[in-house]
């Protein structure tokens, strides 16, 4: 962080639902890897994206995975579908969750986007299941 920022409340919510989620691997790859070209925007979804929106009580971690994943489907956001669908492996969000939503991406964003988002999907779940085996 830079000397100018002080971890918000907030913010310090967010790193700890993005932890939670993503994994300390990735968010401390993450981390590694900012700049002062990118601290803001990482600062920024870390308190909006995770500290206010993922951290809300109403829906659980897994139904936000649910909703994530369909909605960066519909996107065409392949590495952010890749990485929602490792984070499965946190929000108790299932396979099936995953192919339920997919199937709703195919009928209201498009049958494009959700073959794409299945074959996504599939490869990183198998990679998932051979790294649980290994």
């Amino acid at each position: 962080m830079s000397d100018a920022f002080a971890p918000s409340d907030r913010y310090r919510q967010g790193m700890a639902t993005r932890r939670a989620v993503l994994g300390d691997n990735h968010v401390d790859r993450a981390q590694s890897a900012l700049t002062d070209f990118d601290r803001p925007f990482q600062e920024l979804i870390t308190e909006a994206a995770w500290g206010h929106v993922w951290a809300r009580p109403a829906w659980t971690k897994r139904e936000r995975s649910i909703v994530t994943i369909a909605l960066l489907a519909a996107l065409g956001q392949d590495e952010e579908v890749a990485m929602h669908v490792r984070a499965t492996a946190n929000t108790g969000a299932t396979p099936e969750d995953i192919s339920e939503a997919l199937l709703h991406v195919a009928i209201y964003a498009g049958v494009p986007a959700a073959n794409h988002a299945i074959k996504i999907a599939k490869r990183v779940l198998g990679e998932m299941d051979a790294g649980k085996s290994a």
